[in-house]
């Protein structure tokens, strides 16, 4: 029953070293080439009772990556970011929409205990 035992753990490990690793991976690593990444991707998250507003989306095709995500501020502003990255690197764009407006007339301008959000 050992040899049993002991031929099959041999089998198991003559296997795993035979199969490719990790994601697509066809080596060692090093020597070979590889596509650029190609996908599209866009999430959002809306929820108007915790006042939470924020997203992304990315695209990437032939090696340049384009993308945007934003978040509503607790100033109530919208601040959003567009990008490229390359081989030069990362290229964003900050922007931001509306007039910041802080809580209450309570004073010192804190944001009502919500963390900002209504």
């Amino acid at each position: 029953m050992k040899v049993v035992a002991l031929v099959f753990s041999a089998l198991i490990v003559v296997a795993a070293r035979a199969s490719p690793q990790g994601y697509g991976a066809t080596g060692s690593g090093g020597g070979s080439a590889s596509a650029p990444a190609q996908y599209n991707f866009q999430w959002d998250v809306d929820d108007q009772q915790s006042g939470n507003f924020y997203g992304h989306g990315e695209q990437a095709n032939n090696g340049l990556v384009q993308g945007r995500y934003y978040v509503r501020l607790p100033d109530t502003r919208l601040q959003q970011v567009e990008y490229t990255a390359d081989d030069s690197g990362y290229h964003p764009i900050v922007t931001y929409e509306g007039e910041a407006q802080f809580g209450g007339s309570s004073g010192g301008g804190g944001s009502g205990g919500h963390g900002g959000y209504a």
